[in-house]
């Protein structure tokens, strides 16, 4: 007879093949055609609010795996934090505004640039980023991403712009603008000045050459070793190019310097360093004359070597004896601290340059020359007047502009800044770090909080056309700038309306009407400031126009989340923003992500052949598997991906959805509001089952409160390859099948699981949302309780199904089960049985070991799948196994010999004993009659 047809064989629609790439647009749609996202909101209405603020990301191109990373975990996030019982808002942003955008536009406008005014420019800059605003939205939705992704926030929406210049009138007012001349980074490919966040570090060959500036003014009343010879101050640089722009010669007050002579020519150099240099310029038989006071260098005259002026010997602390001579070429106009030590001895900032880098015709020998190039043209120079003493090339870190990757240089020029020190501004960021803001990993407190300390005045003036205007007045009589909070409010106004462009479109007395006075002398004639504000600003400023106006989110936000580099842009510019007109920083928390390498730990790039793209594995695996590796990496360090790493994922992701089919199939028939079990009723398993699954249940929601999400993900992958099908859904597979329909042991077994079911499709939604969404049809009663899983919320452990005395009892039996089962295995290798199911054990063991055994000798059977458990008292003769783990424990495996049951595969000795079904073991016979 055929008895599978008695049999409570696994019956479920749910595919056990995902066709990712296909379902997953589905899904979007129903999701989009629901209204999904705004389902959640009015569900959570009344709910603590949680505010992740998004980052802007750049819209320019398509997203790639850095982007696809960030956007996925902050996804994982918020509908952890959603599904957790808060209101989790998710308005994704854009930013719109700058360089790259800008240099697109240029290159496709071409020649017809030149014909065109700034307003025309900036209406192709906005089409332009309009387009990369939808391509990047659809690509993030593809992600499985749930936000308001038809009402984001945009750097280039009029109240934005508005918003944002309205900011900087905050600053103004206050005190915390001002205008200067001094050098910052320039690019002299884009044109423009950089902030310190636009600034990357790179290997740069440049010339090291050292130069020797005659001394006019006479030392040998001092020092009478001196009296007739030539003297000269000695420095080093890598940058010839600065050496036109020569001011002052840096000693270090601390520094013990000293003249040497050589063939006649004296040379003053820091004396721990005279020796090798003197051996770097070749100078052999070189004598000490003296040692020199560095208060004598201060204030010492000598001949620029190229040109009829004074270079004026200086002290300044910065000078150190890691390289060069000890003592340093100063050029105002060309570096930070040679600026800081021209203020202090009133040096002439010089600069002669121009926006494309070139030397004006004011630069004897190198006019029209760009800076790289006329590096060798200064060698030669100095070389031809017989100052160069030695030079060599040398590789070392240099600054790059990190939009057009070329080195940038100093250079002084009159910018806008906004002050470091000004109503403390630096004091009160760096108590707002230490004390006011949670970072994850904790090392960004010390990373952000060094760069604030360290930092200079920010730069915020850009050259170009492409952003926020700085919304300042130029009187055209005194020369003064001029801002008034009623002007402010004019222009801001008017911004509201027409957007930034109402600066370009309109004069100065046509934005503000009967206030374009100037008031300080009374001229009305004023003039419109030319530059930009730097982007970091436009999106520094996004908590003030993005969360304060929204009555749907708060201020400040919970959360900003960006990679490690953000700790100098977003972070920091946001941080600054907020605290110079708030007081307070926009943000409770901040968590970093590494950046995204290939299998080996190497940055992605074309050159290698190693960039994987989003939609490459999106149309190979689905993004669900991308999700799984967002959610798998423990992404406070660099986030590694390959094909070998993803193809891993995969095989994970078929073993959990493989695991929820299973469970899926055996509830075909199970009602959970009739069909459920009590505790009380169950067996130690069931209950051990339930037990474990709080104890899951807890890990995972400790990884997401933590946001360690590779604890979930591990967390559930471990429990279903481990604990279900390691264990428990293989050992019950006798109960599902096999007992009456009905029977209380299938019933019980089927709560289990019905149980292990919801629970794992609720705590993996955040991470596996499209399987979890599709799961969430199958398992029973949910969609009378929620039609999707995003909105039911996450499980929370019972503590009334701990059971600490079972849980371990039972770990004690699962050791014992794990030695029985490589007993087992070297049985079959032997071919003695072919399957447990066959095996008769006899078990010999320490006193302790066979009382415990004999106490749960019913439930060890099971476990182990076997026909028969005996307890011998002395260990068998030739046993299978002698355990290494547990001394003293002997197992012998031998076949059964009774009958199998050809309905359950049992081995039995009650097998014929029913005379109505004597091909059945006695259980089998009882069910078959039961349900006949």
């Amino acid at each position: 007879m055929d008895y599978k047809k008695t049999l409570n064989l696994p019956r479920t629609a749910f595919p056990m093949k995902a066709n990712l790439p296909q379902r997953e647009p589905e899904m979007l749609k129903r999701w989009q055609d629901e209204g999904l996202y705004q389902q959640l909101r009015e569900q959570a209405d009344g709910r603590q609010k949680y505010i992740l603020h998004d980052g802007p990301p750049y819209a320019n191109g398509n997203i790639h795996m850095g982007t696809a990373f960030n956007k996925v975990l902050k996804d994982i996030i918020v509908k952890s934090r959603q599904m957790s019982g808060l209101d989790a808002v998710y308005v994704p942003g854009w930013d719109c505004h700058g360089l790259p955008i800008e240099h697109e536009v240029d290159k496709k406008l071409g020649g017809k640039k030149a014909q065109m005014n700034q307003l025309s420019v900036r209406k192709a800059c906005r089409a332009y980023a309009e387009k990369f605003i939808d391509i990047q939205r659809k690509e993030f939705v593809r992600l499985g991403v749930l936000g308001d992704w038809y009402n984001p926030y945009l750097t280039m929406s009029y109240d934005y712009e508005a918003i944002t210049a309205a900011e900087l009138a905050k600053f103004y007012e206050l005190g915390g603008v001002y205008h200067s001349k001094k050098p910052i980074y320039w690019c002299n490919s884009c044109q423009t000045a950089l902030a310190e966040a636009e600034v990357e570090y790179a290997d740069h060959s440049s010339p090291s050459i050292y130069v020797a500036f005659p001394v006019t003014d006479d030392l040998s009343g001092k020092y009478p070793e001196l009296a007739g010879k030539p003297v000269h101050l000695v420095i080093w640089t890598t940058t010839p190019w600065t050496i036109p722009a020569n001011m002052a010669v840096a000693a270090n007050p601390e520094l013990d310097y000293v003249a040497v002579e050589h063939q006649g020519k004296v040379y003053i150099l820091a004396e721990r360093l005279a020796a090798i240099n003197m051996e770097a310029f070749g100078f052999e038989g070189w004598t000490k004359l003296t040692g020199i006071d560095p208060q004598d260098i201060e204030g010492l005259k000598a001949k620029h070597p190229l040109y009829e002026r004074e270079s004026v010997g200086v002290l300044a602390d910065y000078v150190t004896l890691e390289a060069g001579t000890g003592l340093v070429h100063t050029a105002p106009g060309h570096g930070r601290e040679d600026y800081e030590t021209g203020l202090k001895y009133g040096l002439e900032v010089y600069s002669p340059l121009n926006d494309q880098g070139r030397f004006t015709e004011e630069v004897e020998f190198f006019a029209g020359h760009e800076v790289f190039e006329a590096n060798d043209l200064v060698v030669a120079k100095l070389k031809e007047v017989g100052a160069l003493l030695g030079t060599e090339k040398i590789s070392h870190s240099y600054p790059h502009c990190w939009r057009c990757k070329s080195p940038v240089i100093f250079r002084a020029t009159a910018q806008w800044f906004i002050s470091m020190e000004e109503n403390q501004l630096r004091e009160r960021t760096l108590e707002a770090i230490q004390n006011k803001v949670r970072f994850v990993p904790r090392w960004g407190r010390e990373r952000i909080y060094g760069m604030i300390e360290n930092r200079p005045d920010w730069c915020i003036s850009r050259q170009r056309a492409w952003g926020v205007p700085i919304i300042v007045f130029q009187c055209a009589s005194c020369g003064e700038y001029v801002l008034t909070p009623e002007m402010a409010a004019k222009v801001v106004a008017a911004f509201r309306e027409e957007g930034a462009d109402a600066w370009f479109a309109h004069s100065s007395q046509e934005l503000l009407g009967d206030l374009a006075v100037c008031p300080i002398c009374g001229h009305t004639e004023l003039n419109k400031e030319k530059d930009i504000l730097d982007v970091w600003f436009d999106s520094g400023t996004s908590q003030a126009a993005v969360l304060e106006p929204n009555p749907g989110l708060t201020w400040p936000a919970d959360m900003y989340l960006e990679g490690s580099d953000q700790h100098r842009g977003w972070f920091h510019s946001s941080l600054l923003c907020a605290m110079g007109t708030k007081g307070e920083p926009p943000y409770r928390m901040v968590l970093t992500h590494g950046f995204v390498v290939d299998g080996d730990g190497r940055k992605m790039s074309k050159s290698l052949g190693n960039v994987i793209p989003p939609q490459t594995v999106i149309d190979q695996y689905g993004a669900e598997i991308l999700r799984l590796w967002v959610a798998s990496e423990d992404y406070t360090d660099d986030i590694r991906i390959s094909p070998e790493i993803l193809k891993q994922l995969a095989e994970a992701y078929r073993r959990i959805r493989n695991t929820m089919r299973f469970m899926m199939g055996n509830l075909d028939d199970f009602d959970p509001a009739t069909d459920q079990v009590a505790l009380s009723d169950m067996g130690e398993m069931d209950r051990l089952m339930l037990h474990r699954l709080q104890d899951l249940i807890s890990r995972c929601l400790g990884g997401y409160e933590e946001f360690n999400f590779h604890t979930v993900f591990h967390g559930l992958h471990n429990f279903c390859v481990v604990d279900l099908s390691g264990f428990y859904l293989d050992v019950i597979k006798d109960r599902l099948y096999t007992s009456a329909p009905a029977g209380p042991e299938r019933r019980a077994a089927q709560t289990v699981v019905y149980r292990l079911l919801d629970a794992m499709v609720r705590l993996s939604a955040p991470i596996m949302s499209f399987t979890a969404e599709e799961a969430w049809e199958y398992v029973p009663g949910a969609k009378a309780q929620h039609h999707s899983v995003h909105m039911a919320e996450l499980p929370t452990p019972d503590q009334g199904l701990m059971d600490a005395e079972l849980a371990s009892r039972w770990k004690r039996l699962l050791v014992l089960r794990s030695e029985v089962n490589k007993a087992l295995d070297i049985a079959r290798k032997d071919k003695l049985v072919g399957n447990s199911l066959q095996a008769v054990l006899s078990v010999s063991a320490d006193a302790d070991t066979l009382d415990f055994l004999g106490q749960n000798a019913e439930a060890f059977a099971e476990i182990a799948m076997i026909s028969e458990l005996k307890l011998l008292d002395a260990a068998p003769e030739s046993p299978t196994l002698a355990s290494e783990e547990i001394p003293g424990l002997v197992i012998l495996v031998e076949p059964t010999e009774a009958e199998k049951c050809p309905r359950c595969w049992m081995h039995s000795k009650s097998v014929g004993s029913d005379s109505e079904n004597p091909e059945l073991c006695a259980r089998c016979a009882s069910v078959v009659r039961e349900i006949a």
